[in-house]
């Protein structure tokens, strides 16, 4: 939303207009196609209103050091070749007071994924001053929400800009009809490319190391924006960081013809048959990560070829496939072999638990809830949504009207349905992989660190090893990628042990990619 042009100008405008009448002879009204250039005028003007934001002070302690920062929650403006604004974007950043050199200070933007989800989920989660808090292993509370001082924000080392996509949160299209313009994996990447362009000239952020973080889709759009921003803006990053990451969409989309999601997935599988418990006694006594490596080899080999070979695999081979992968899944061996060697993720999360009626979680496989129809042949739900989303929304809502006294009735669209994305990729699944490979390859002081969840079913952290294992890189430039693993799912952060960690390498991350 932008503001009302300030009443200076109103004021000036009405007094010039009444000087002039009273110079000037009665006119006959205008004729009605003047009347329609004059409405599709001031459409136009209320287009170009100035940007609105609303700055605050505040301080945060972080590793035994106070910060002291400034808030900043407002709209920034995009705008065609001729000046008409396009869009608003909504946007919070938070600035560290009293840096020696505060130009060159890193600066990190920072978006969720969906298409269609706000910055919400990483900003008061992972990397903002302040955090929602949940059971420290990241399980729901009951309502009322609050929000906590977050020891483990990023903003010691960066400082961060919180970018909401048009469609999201408070950002919006100039004109709604428009919105669709901005739906599209090549036109979301220049709108945010566009804004990024526009904040760092806007707050002469020119001179500092530039890092990008995105989580789910946001990966995505993290790997199109650096090409974009290279392309485009001649902008080279510093660093990029991929939080639970899909770059090629042929890993996490099965369907005929597709099986590499089948073992992509089967890992995941394994480590939330481990969690519940639904294993056998020996890989049961063994620790998560020895236990992952079995899956894993299986799905590469025996699981690998009997997939490949179809209704060719002999009888007795794809009896003892069926036999391993029930060890490996918790599953029984009459419903693997019963869905052709292939589960799909929607009836794993309801098979796996179906003798307790609980669901399992597609972002977090260690989130359980109760189920209606014992009998339903897929999750009816997603409790590790369902345990944070209003959380989040709750909490937002009054942070950002009450904290950093931004206020517009709007909905804030937490998660926003933002209907028919265009993938640019027809007949084929969308890859952003290549657009990555490209800009290491341009940008060889690029450095990018990939954050799995070892729990994650939305963006299965074997998925993720597969796409950078298959990354068209020179081999010196794989130096440049850094993996961690953390015992959570796709918000690992909720998890406290894991937020520690996540705290640490990142850190440690933007340190290294700063130079410094």
């Amino acid at each position: 939303m932008t503001p009302l042009r300030p009443l200076l100008l109103c004021a000036l405008s009405a007094f010039t207009t009444l000087a002039v009448q009273a110079q000037e002879p009665a006119k006959q009204p205008p004729p009605a196609e003047d009347k329609k250039e004059d409405k599709e005028k001031k459409e136009d003007d209320k287009a170009d209103k100035a940007d609105k934001k609303s700055s605050t002070e505040h301080s945060v302690t972080i590793g035994g050091q106070k910060i002291d920062y400034t808030a900043t929650a407002g709209t920034l403006a995009l705008k065609d070749a001729t000046g008409k604004t396009t869009a608003d974007i909504f946007y919070i950043s938070y600035t560290k007071k009293g840096a020696s050199d505060a130009a060159a200070r890193p600066l990190t933007f920072s978006f969720n994924g969906g298409p269609g989800s706000s910055s919400v989920w990483m900003h008061m989660g992972l990397l903002g001053p302040k955090r929602v808090k949940l059971r420290d292993d990241g399980f729901a509370l009951p309502p009322p929400y609050q929000l906590v001082e977050n020891e483990f924000s990023l903003l010691d080392e960066t400082d961060l800009v919180f970018i909401d996509p048009v469609g999201t949160g408070y950002s919006r299209a100039a004109k709604p009809e428009d919105a669709k313009n901005f739906y599209g994996l090549n036109e979301d990447a220049k709108s945010i490319g566009e804004f990024i362009r526009l904040y760092i000239s806007k707050h002469s952020r020119w001179p500092s190391p530039k890092f990008l973080i995105g989580e789910s889709y946001g990966t995505t759009r993290a790997a199109a924006l650096s090409g974009e921003l290279m392309r485009s803006h001649r902008l080279n990053l510093n660093g990029i960081m991929l939080v639970s990451t899909v770059l090629n969409f042929q890993t996490i989309w099965g369907g005929e013809g597709n099986d590499l999601p089948n073992l992509l997935y089967l890992p995941s599988f394994t480590a939330a048959a481990w969690y519940h418990k639904k294993l056998s006694p020996e890989l049961l006594k063994k620790p998560l990560t020895e236990v992952l490596a079995e899956s894993e080899a299986f799905a590469s080999g025996d699981y690998n070829r009997a997939l490949l070979m179809g209704a060719g695999l002999p009888a007795a081979e794809r009896t003892k496939i069926v036999k391993r992968m029930a060890q490996l899944t918790g599953l029984s061996e009459a419903f693997v072999d019963g869905s052709n060697l292939r589960v799909p993720l929607h009836r794993f999360n309801a098979e796996l638990l179906r003798d307790k009626r609980l669901v399992t979680g597609r972002f977090d496989s260690r989130y359980t809830n109760y189920v209606r129809d014992p009998l339903s042949e897929s999750a009816e739900s997603d409790p590790s949504a369902d345990a944070v989303f209003s959380a989040y929304a709750s909490t937002f809502y009054h942070y950002v009207r009450n904290e950093l006294s931004f206020e517009d009735d709007r909905p804030y669209h937490i998660l926003a349905s933002v209907g028919k994305w265009n993938w640019d990729a027809e007949n084929q699944f969308a890859d952003v992989s290549e657009v990555l490979s490209e800009s290491m390859t341009a940008n060889p002081f690029l450095k990018v660190h990939v954050s799995n969840g070892y729990f994650d079913m939305a963006t299965p952290y074997f998925a993720s090893r597969y796409t950078f294992n298959h990354l068209r890189v020179h081999p010196d430039l794989l130096k440049n990628i850094t993996h961690s693993d953390y015992t959570a799912g796709h918000m690992m952060y909720l998890n406290l042990p894991d937020l520690k960690k996540q705290k640490d390498d990142l850190s440690k991350f933007i340190r290294s990619a700063s130079n410094r």
